[in-house]
């Protein structure tokens, strides 16, 4: 079918809220390029939200796939376990930087619903209801991640009373005139004002904000926080779902500061393409719940565990964290460049290939107008680009790690193009 027939069937039997706004509809995909139903191609720059580091189809992910169809496609793992839930559960706990030598996964669905299981845990662990999150975080888009979602529009608007005892300070973030000092004080605030810390289970950060435009939490303020967290019994959660798996040049965004939360959550690029994510966790911490009390008919499908036991692989065979941060550097030297270039440009930054840069007017006030326009111009010319963020003005990079150099080079040229685009 046609990009054309597939659309009209798009409009009248999918709902709304999940259409995308693109009439165009993927057909097949390799590495950093797909070619929709037309025959057209398309270089991704967005990599399924963070979800495909390792690019569209490699091929020992394939086959791992495949290798496993072949044995088990689905059991439920709270029915009869499998060798790969137990596997990759083994390699995940030896692998996060979480508190403790000994430490335990869960294995779940979706990033969303990581963090949901996650807050179940701290608030077993700690007997506390009260969580705190950031401004701009992204959390999911279940009712409890929702709440903890710190931007309204698209997610929050059209549904209502949000879960309580969720409560919200400011992330620290230079640009937009907030201190690693005000957001600290903005918790200890919080703490006189709306939840003590006796009934705080866990403060929940994600060390690079995803969605909420690709700031990053400095050590120091990391460092502070698990301070602060020592200091009243509560839980550190990190949420490193769009952070995670080499995109920042370390497995994980929590390494480059050298502080282990209590627990992660992490997804996306866990199986690169496969519905899986993961809860990491303390051990004493992730045991606090009785039998039967977390899982879910798919969680840690048998196919999905095969993917992300061959990312492990392949990210280590491949050195794909030093690729990752030669790419970071490689992305901030040309948006350093189109700084000079470009007055809309403005603010690039960059933890590895976790890269983004902001457009701005000629007040240098975020500019979601231009923004939009450059991503809409780069789709006109053959580049799949995001713009993410509190302000709606930043745009972000996401293409896979394992991306050739010349697809690379082409898709920064189009950007380039679409920059020019606005002057």
């Amino acid at each position: 079918m046609s990009n054309e027939q597939l659309d009209v069937l798009k409009h009248k039997y999918v709902a709304k809220g999940a259409v995308t706004a693109t009439p165009q509809f993927a057909d097949t995909a390799l590495n950093a390029e797909i070619w929709d139903a037309d025959g057209n191609r398309w270089i991704d720059f967005a990599g399924g939200i963070g979800v495909l580091n390792l690019g569209h189809r490699h091929p020992k992910i394939v086959a791992a796939v495949k290798a496993q169809l072949d044995k088990v496609m689905h059991t439920a793992a709270g029915v009869i376990s499998y060798a790969p839930y137990v596997q990759l559960s083994q390699k995940l706990a030896e692998m996060t930087p979480v508190r403790g030598p000994e430490r335990k996964t869960l294995l779940v669905n979706s990033g969303a619903e990581a963090v949901e299981n996650a807050i179940k845990i701290a608030r077993a662990a700690t007997g506390r209801s009260g969580v705190i999150t950031f401004d701009g975080a992204f959390h999911g888009r279940t009712m409890m991640t929702l709440a903890m979602t710190g931007k309204v529009l698209p997610y929050k608007n059209d549904f209502g009373p949000m879960p309580g005892d969720i409560f919200r300070a400011p992330y620290p973030n230079p640009i937009h005139g907030i201190s690693e000092e005000q957001s600290l004080n903005a918790i200890r605030t919080l703490f006189k004002t709306d939840i003590a810390p006796h009934r705080t289970a866990a403060i929940v950060i994600e060390p690079v904000q995803g969605e909420g435009g690709f700031y990053i939490a400095s050590p120091s303020f990391l460092t502070a926080l698990r301070e602060l967290c020592d200091e009243h019994g509560i839980l550190l959660i990190a949420d490193e779902v769009q952070s995670g798996f080499a995109r920042t040049g370390k497995l994980f965004a929590m390494e480059h500061s050298g502080v282990e939360a209590d627990i992660m959550t992490m997804a996306k690029s866990l199986a690169n393409g496969m519905p899986l994510s993961a809860v990491v966790g303390t051990a004493e911490v992730m045991d606090s719940s009785g039998p039967g009390s977390l899982g879910g008919t798919y969680s840690g499908n048998p196919l999905s565990c095969a993917a992300a036991l061959a990312v492990i692989d392949v990210i280590r065979e491949e050195n794909i964290l030093e690729r990752s941060t030669r790419m970071g550097e490689l992305l901030a030297a040309r948006f350093a460049k189109w700084e000079e270039r470009f007055a809309h440009v403005a603010h690039p930054r960059n933890q590895g290939s976790m890269a983004a840069f902001e457009l701005v007017d000629a007040d240098g006030k975020p500019d979601p107008a231009a923004t939009a326009a450059v991503c809409a111009k780069a789709k006109e010319l053959g580049l799949i680009l995001l713009s993410c963020g509190f302000y709606s003005n930043t745009i972000r990079i996401l293409v896979p790690l394992t991306v050739e150099p010349e697809v690379l080079e082409e898709g920064l040229g189009i950007i380039e193009q679409a920059l020019e685009s606005l002057a």
